[in-house]
């Protein structure tokens, strides 16, 4: 499994920046963490217990702690902290993304939800 080798928070574009040793580079867009949160408050206690998280397209990230050698701790302004992004979760977020964002956008419809545009985007 890669492992990271630089992270940036970029707060003004709401992105995280993560280079691994493989020499792939994923700019996570802070909202796309948030809704895959690996956190149980986000995906339950197991399989079909996630929970859809509306309304966090203008959610950032206050601040990061690294977990061992192993993880990150990212503090959302929402109050949310409890996720912990594994090396192996925030590559496979990285790699995913595109399919993954579609899931959700997806599952927005289908919840009747709408995703206003980012503040940050306008």
């Amino acid at each position: 499994m890669p492992k990271p080798t630089d992270i940036k928070l970029h707060q003004a574009s709401h992105t995280l920046e993560v280079a691994f040793d493989d020499g792939k580079t994923f700019n996570l867009p802070v909202e796309y963490l948030r809704v895959y949160s690996p956190s149980a408050e986000v995906q339950g206690h197991g399989p079909g217990q996630e929970v859809l998280q509306i309304g966090k397209q203008d959610v950032n990230i206050t601040r990061i702690e690294m977990v061992g050698n192993y993880a990150i701790q990212p503090f959302f302004d929402d109050n949310h902290d409890t996720g912990i992004y594994s090396w192996e979760t925030l590559y496979e977020l990285g790699e995913n993304y595109e399919e993954n964002w579609n899931n959700y956008l997806q599952r927005l419809k289908e919840a009747g939800k709408e995703r206003p545009t980012p503040k940050h985007e306008q």
